[in-house]
């Protein structure tokens, strides 16, 4: 057992190489992205609307198309079937999150600086965390959204779970929703974070083979 911790401590302590810092780096570089560009983007079409409303999640914001009266038309059709409205204040998440992006920006940042093997893991699991953590409240929100009808709404509709992810059928509207830039430079984040402890893995193995 002694020597399994030995081994792990010797491990988490080794101080990676340029290659992985480097990787490291670029994940920060892609965190920025989250701020200007949108993580999510749904889509709503219907006999009435052959064009379609569109709305961007952004990590601080919702922004719909046509000069944002997308949401405004997509809040009234919402007020017919008893759904709150789509405001920035109702989603909590635009509170925190860019707090949080910010915070786990200077952490990789710091690991970078460091370089130890444990510092990488450190922020690959906290990061592992607020993406797991951040889909959760995304997709909660939805289905909070879509099952707190009010009972004195015009038209009544069965509680529904508007899609997470590719498209459903609800009511004459086809709605689909799919990850944009902002999402896909986390997940580019989260692979130069694991690429980077690949690379330090394979030099530890080398330096205690050699």
């Amino acid at each position: 057992m002694s020597t399994f911790f030995e081994k792990t401590n010797r491990f988490l302590s080794h101080t990676a190489g340029a290659g992985p810092r480097l990787l490291v780096v670029g994940a920060a570089l892609a965190l920025l992205l989250t701020y200007v560009v949108p993580l999510w983007n749904l889509t709503m079409f219907a006999p009435q609307y052959p064009d379609g409303l569109t709305m961007d999640i952004y990590s601080h914001r919702l922004l719909g198309g046509n000069n944002n009266q997308d949401v405004k038309e997509i809040n009234i059709l919402n007020h017919y079937i008893g759904m709150r409205d789509l405001t920035d204040e109702d989603f909590t998440e635009f509170k925190w999150m860019p707090f949080v992006i910010g915070g786990l920006i200077l952490v990789v940042l710091r690991a970078a600086v460091y370089g130890t093997v444990g510092s990488l893991v450190d922020v690959t699991v906290l990061f592992t965390y607020f993406g797991l953590f951040s889909l959760w409240s995304f997709a909660y929100k939805l289905y909070v959204y879509g099952h707190n009808l009010a009972t004195t709404a015009a038209v009544k509709v069965a509680p529904f779970m508007p899609p997470v992810f590719g498209f459903k059928q609800i009511a004459n509207f086809q709605v689909y929703s799919y990850p944009q830039a902002g999402t896909y430079a986390m997940a580019a984040a989260f692979l130069l974070l694991s690429g980077a402890l690949v690379l330090a893995w394979r030099d530890c193995r080398r330096v205690a083979a050699a």
